[in-house]
């Protein structure tokens, strides 16, 4: 998962964004909530959710999530926010925001309400998916092959996830480094392909006799899970 978060506060930021790596998420940055606006709308497929300040420079939270949302903008937007009262939280819903949290917060409420939220897509997610002899538990963060157990990092359990949730597609190399990276990762890098031997080491993934890799390479393009029959 990926998400960009938008406050001027930069100590305040900078907590949020260790807090969140330390879940798993791919985390980026902006104090400028002009900024903010055009990265939202130009890399709204990138984002899986915005965590925006309502007091910013440049455009506020407000004004920013009504919008985008005029741009056809469906990433989730959840607000943080120091004022409580209930007409000022009607006013941010109704201009397109998911929810709001009330500062001062704790991250494990602000992680609850991101938990929540990421729920709602409009094609509803499962928590459990499958793929050949995979099932990863999204809820419990944990993966198995053939029922056995296969412990792996943040970065492995979000490159996997990101193949199971499709399956026999081909994901380009740019596009798996956008979804688990942040923006200061290096497309050209090897961090991808470390990842990749990694992860395959850990599934134990080896062209047998009678089975292909469970995850292919499709030179020049990028990666493939192959989901077949059990």
């Amino acid at each position: 998962m990926r998400l960009l978060i938008v406050e001027d506060e930069q100590k305040l930021a900078d907590v949020l964004k260790e807090s969140f790596e330390k879940k798993g998420f791919a985390v980026d940055h902006l104090a400028d909530g002009t900024q903010a606006r055009n990265r939202i709308v130009l890399y709204q497929k990138d984002y899986d959710l915005v965590l925006l300040d309502l007091n910013i420079p440049g455009m506020d939270g407000a004004e920013i999530t009504e919008s985008v949302r005029a741009e056809n903008v469906t990433t989730p937007i959840i607000i943080l926010t120091a004022h409580s009262e209930t007409e000022h939280k009607i006013d941010l819903l109704n201009k397109g925001a998911d929810d709001y949290v009330v500062k001062p917060f704790s991250f494990d409420e602000l992680l609850a309400r991101v938990t929540s939220v990421l729920r709602r897509p409009v094609v509803s997610n499962p928590i459990v998916l499958k793929a050949g002899p995979l099932e990863m538990d999204t809820a419990k963060r944990m993966v198995t092959r053939d029922g056995e157990t296969v412990p792996l990092t943040l970065k492995e359990f979000a490159l996997l996830e990101h193949f199971m949730r499709d399956p026999e597609k081909v994901l380009k190399r740019e596009d798996l480094i956008d979804h688990v990276w942040d923006f200061n990762a290096f497309p050209l890098s090897n961090v991808l392909d470390v990842h990749m031997k990694n992860l395959r080491k850990k599934l134990n993934d080896k062209e047998g006799d009678e089975n292909p890799k469970l995850l292919q390479t499709i030179r020049g393009v990028g990666y493939r899970l192959v989901g077949g029959e059990e």
